[in-house]
């Protein structure tokens, strides 16, 4: 059976060859569209539809049998529902004409599935979210670290100036104690110079008076 088969088949359940030749052109464009999309078409009890990536590959030539090589490429690929495969099989009776052989599916089931294209969406969102929360824990981790360093500075600061204090007052005691120590032995020396004075101006007194005797 060709399209226009098909076309003459479903004709007189849509009102006419025309109108089953724009359903038929619909649905078939529909399909197409969704699949070179990346969604998967899946209706139920018939099959899905969906596209399928195959990667590099090397293959002979039949005829020459020389190996080729085969670049990556995208293929569509059909699988037939349950429903199809046992009416194929034998394993169901096929209805009786004027009968759906493909019963109608549930009201939403009709979907064509989950896309690729969201799959890869939601896969980026979530991705972008980690990102988002990693660059705020590293912003947060480096805040941390740079108080820390802070803290450490303002401590070092401050261990500095306690040091200084400290070390003030010892300096300045130390130079009490070396201004104590050049001030001693130069009173020593002036309490030793001026018994000599005396001794001296007693000899000094005693030769006068020797000199006045005689």
């Amino acid at each position: 059976m060709n399209k226009a088969q098909l076309v003459e088949a479903i004709a007189d359940k849509v009102g006419g060859r025309q109108q089953a030749a724009d359903a038929v052109d619909a649905v078939l464009d529909a399909i197409v569209r969704a699949v070179v999309g990346g969604d998967r078409v899946s209706v139920t009890g018939f099959g899905s539809f969906e596209k399928v990536d195959r990667p590099a590959r090397y293959a002979r030539n039949p005829q020459t049998g020389e190996r080729v090589r085969v670049k990556k490429t995208s293929v569509p690929r059909f699988r037939a529902g349950q429903g199809f495969k046992d009416l194929v099989s034998g394993s169901k009776k096929l209805p009786r004409g004027g009968e759906v052989a493909v019963k109608k599916a549930p009201k939403g089931s009709l979907s064509g599935g989950v896309s690729r294209t969201t799959v890869k969406k939601a896969a980026a969102k979530k991705t972008t979210a980690k990102k988002a929360v990693a660059k705020k824990a590293a912003a947060k981790k480096t805040v941390a670290k740079k108080a820390a360093a802070k803290k450490t500075v303002a401590k070092k600061a401050a261990a500095k100036k306690t040091t200084a204090k400290k070390a003030t007052p010892a300096k300045k005691a130390t130079a009490k104690k070396a201004a104590a120590k050049k001030t001693a032995p130069a009173k020593k020396a002036t309490a030793k110079k001026a018994p000599a004075k005396k001794a001296t101006a007693r000899k000094t007194a005693a030769k006068k008076a020797a000199a006045r005797r005689k």
